[in-house]
């Protein structure tokens, strides 16, 4: 290809609140024909669709402009304008013709039979489309969704949606404007579903801000990441953004994953595709406990919010993963846990979210677990959250912070080891609304900063963090006060209770003055009770 000038592109995204509320009104034209997780798909499938053909779409006008300043004509651009590598060189995925959304636009209200072809139901022309991207991109196959000419589909509604879903564009200044408009606009409506779907939304997604809290305590800024348990590849998404505040380069990282459930697998390979994550999260949905999927995988990080307290899991007694004790039938907790740190690379480090009931449950042997797992100096921090994070659940949750090295190195300049962190963090967060609590960035600041401050890190070092216990909220404890304590891991145990500050009014004073004030209560009562008697008697 000739050599390229870099003109100006004109675009003009639409802004983030007008394609969300574009959006959501896609979604409120199927609510009353379909559940909440029937229309999940549906509308996810589509802005997926869009998505991709108007980056392509865009990436079409970036080489026609380029070439036509480089004093091609028309017939010369059409020569070159179609190198499928010109598109997937730059992150941006091959859409044929028929697959593109100008063309699914036209024919809303389907195609009509002519030449011999019969008639085409617009949802049968999306299945097609689907089909296409698939098969011309392989990063792709077996992932996108193909339920749009189903009897259970409104066809006239699916036509409204595609009209609707035209007047939104997801392209903006370049790719990873695109990708950043589409990922958030992805994210949004998986924590809109997870809402209405309630318990089972818990399932492919887990609260912005509890994952937050494990990127910025772990820091992944390079290496294998891995999630046993991925749901919608939140934690991904969320390592990618880390990344992008430090401005360091997103291939830094290498994800692996795994998910059980088919729907949420689709959900989370079309999501790290937009955000532009070449992820591994294998060929296949499946059971983490029954086949592992990356058996000889090593990971630098994990982080996982795995399903609490499934009593139904696939269970070996001979699996070589129960280092620290064979899980008990009814629990599977203890069985991520170990997992987790089987798959840890020396050096390794993880955030786990759990049932508050991990950290102290003695039933099935879990304590026994525990206290080996202590033993073995893996336990690097312990947060109890605040509750109500989580709208799909009542259980209290925290987080286990594990690391197979806490000597000075690379992750820390103080040597840790023989000593876990606890972090008291229930008093923080604020009410979103009266069934949901949400942590905000200085809560979440204060919970990493503590860790890091602890540990000694590079961003502790550079901002000139020390550790100091806080009553009431963190303290560095030893194995020997944790064994003395019967291996419970709940953080107020070891926190202790803050302290009140002293206002200088001596003790004396403060007895006296209060009981004045009590006493003078008291007459105000009986004062205010004989008039009120008084009155009585006047109106009976």
């Amino acid at each position: 290809m000739p050599p390229k000038a870099k003109p100006k592109v004109d675009a003009a995204p639409s802004t983030m609140k007008e394609l969300k509320d574009t959006l959501w009104k896609a979604a409120d034209k199927l609510r009353g024909s379909m559940d909440a997780s029937q229309y999940k798909d549906v509308i996810l499938g589509l802005v997926f669709l869009k998505y991709v053909s108007d980056a392509f779409e865009e990436r079409r006008g970036i080489i026609a402009a380029e070439l036509e300043a480089d004093g091609l004509d028309e017939d010369q651009i059409a020569q070159f304008i179609d190198d499928v590598d010109e598109y997937t060189g730059h992150g941006v995925f091959w859409i044929p013709a028929r697959a593109r959304w100008g063309y699914l636009a036209e024919n809303a209200k389907g195609l009509p039979a002519a030449m011999g072809e019969p008639a085409k139901s617009v949802g049968q022309l999306i299945d097609e489309a689907m089909d296409m991207v698939m098969d011309s991109n392989q990063t792709l196959k077996a992932t996108l969704p193909r339920i749009f000419n189903r009897d259970n589909v409104d066809q006239r509604r699916l036509g409204e949606l595609l009209d609707l879903f035209n007047s939104a564009r997801f392209t903006g200044v370049g790719g990873g404007r695109a990708r950043d408009l589409l990922g958030e606009v992805y994210e949004y409506f998986l924590e809109k579903f997870a809402r209405a779907e309630g318990k089972r939304g818990g399932e492919f997604y887990t609260p912005a801000g509890v994952v937050r809290v494990l990127v910025e305590v772990l820091e992944p800024h390079s290496g294998r990441v891995y999630d046993p348990c991925c749901g919608s590849g939140g934690m991904f998404v969320q390592t990618e953004k880390f990344l992008d505040a430090h401005n360091e380069d997103r291939t830094a990282i290498s994800v692996y994953g795994q998910e059980l459930n088919e729907r949420t697998w689709r959900m989370a390979k079309m999501n790290l595709a937009i955000h532009g994550l070449n992820a591994n999260l294998a060929n296949r949905w499946g059971d983490t406990f029954a086949r592992d999927q990356h058996p000889d995988m090593q990971a630098d990080y994990i982080m996982a919010n795995p399903p609490f307290n499934i009593k139904d899991w696939a269970r070996s007694e001979s699996d070589p993963r129960w280092k620290y004790g064979v899980p008990p039938a009814g629990n599977a907790n203890y069985a991520w846990i170990q997992h987790i740190l089987s798959k840890l690379a020396p050096g390794g480090s993880a955030g786990v979210v759990m049932a508050n009931g991990s950290m102290s449950s003695n039933s099935g042997g879990e304590g026994d677990i525990r206290a080996q797992i202590v033993e073995a100096d893996l336990v690097s921090c312990m947060v109890a959250l605040p509750t109500q994070l989580f709208r799909s659940t009542g259980i209290p949750v925290c987080t286990w912070f594990f690391a197979k090295d806490k000597t000075a190195g690379p992750k820390g300049s103080v040597d840790r080891t023989g000593q876990v962190l606890f972090i008291d963090a229930r008093n923080l967060g604020h009410m979103v609304d009266r069934a949901e609590r949400a942590l905000s960035d200085e809560d979440i600041a204060k919970i990493a900063n503590t860790f890091h401050a602890w540990r000694g890190t590079a961003s502790a070092l550079s901002a000139g963090l020390e550790y100091d216990d806080e009553p009431g909220f963190c303290y560095s404890a030893t194995l020997a006060e944790i064994k003395a304590a019967d291996y419970a891991l709940t953080p107020g145990r070891y926190v202790g209770a803050a302290e009140v500050e002293d206002d200088g009014e001596p003790i004396d004073e403060k007895i006296a003055r209060l009981s004045k004030d009590l006493f003078e209560q008291f007459e105000e009562s009986e004062r205010l009770a004989k008039v009120v008697r008084e009155q009585l008697g006047r109106v009976l």
